[in-house]
């Protein structure tokens, strides 16, 4: 059931810093827009601390997409996509083609499609491609499954010829899988250098791995989603050094909330970037720039 669509007073905030950084919007990488039922079950995870859940997770906005895009709206949220995953054959397809679906029913989402290690893969993928996917994104975690598996190859060239940003869940928070960490998805980037791989989450708890693959992979991004959040802090704050070098690498770190999955204000996600200290030319380049530059001038 969705909760009544009262937002959150602190997001009104959202708006005004757009308006003080000097920038036209936000693109936020990271919002899931899922078919009803499918999210349903999600969020029963989330509400009973599931396996690949690790611990309570409240969900702050429980609601239906029409309502979640008109609050995205009202922050100045210019763009963003709709982020769904298959974790058993036969989903993808019909996942992606819910999401070209909202992109052609609302301006400002990104089609995105999805993909499983299955029989016909590489067609639907192409076939994606061709009526307007944007963006990417797979979900090793929930996924459970290898990366570098054969018949995923010529997917992942696919993606990179296509230069389309994807969004890859590879860290292994909240809860370790068997194929996440660095290993599986670098050994992919070594055949696929070219494919824009962003990694969700920081790479969390894998930071430091993760940026130590940025500097060899040119073409490898990371999303800032739940990072530097009251939350995310209580199981694994970024450090120092890692701030550091997020810092040295701005034009390669893009903004991802999460929403509608999160436990905490959407303003929270913002406002976490405050504080980091990185100043405001990378705030800039974070939350705009970056992510506009990747997916294109007209984004």
């Amino acid at each position: 059931m969705f909760d009544p669509v009262v937002a959150p007073p602190e997001d009104a905030a959202v708006a005004g810093i757009v308006e003080a950084l000097g920038i036209p919007g936000i693109i936020d990488l990271h919002v899931h827009l899922l078919p009803a039922r499918l999210q349903e079950r999600v969020w029963e995870q989330f509400d009973t601390a599931g396996p690949l859940i690790g611990r309570r997770w409240p969900i702050r906005y429980r609601w239906p997409v029409p309502a979640l895009v008109e609050h995205l709206r009202s922050m100045r949220v210019l763009a963003f996509p709709t982020m769904p995953y298959a974790h058993r054959p036969g989903m993808a397809e019909s996942l992606t083609a819910h999401s070209l679906g909202l992109a052609a029913q609302f301006p400002e989402v990104l089609a995105t499609l999805t993909f499983y290690p299955e029989p016909g893969v590489v067609d639907y993928v192409g076939r994606a491609l061709v009526d307007g996917a944007r963006v990417a994104k797979v979900h090793l975690q929930v996924g459970n499954f290898d990366p570098r598996l054969p018949v995923l190859d010529d997917v992942w060239g696919l993606l990179a010829e296509a230069g389309v940003p994807t969004v890859i869940h590879a860290g292994s928070g909240p809860v370790p899988g068997r194929f996440t960490g660095v290993g599986p998805i670098s050994a992919v980037l070594d055949r696929h250098p070219r494919l824009p791989a962003v990694i969700a989450h920081l790479g969390a708890p894998e930071t430091s791995e993760f940026l130590d693959l940025l500097e060899r992979r040119p073409a490898t991004y990371l999303d800032t989603t739940m990072s530097f959040t009251a939350f995310m802090d209580r199981m694994r704050p970024v450090r120092s050094d890692e701030v550091a070098r997020l810092r040295d690498l701005e034009e390669r770190v893009l903004f991802g909330s999460d929403l509608p999955s999160i436990p905490y204000p959407y303003a929270h996600a913002v406002e976490s970037l405050l504080g980091t200290g990185m100043g405001e030319d990378w705030l800039r380049a974070v939350l705009w720039g970056n992510a506009r530059r990747l997916l294109g001038a007209d984004s």
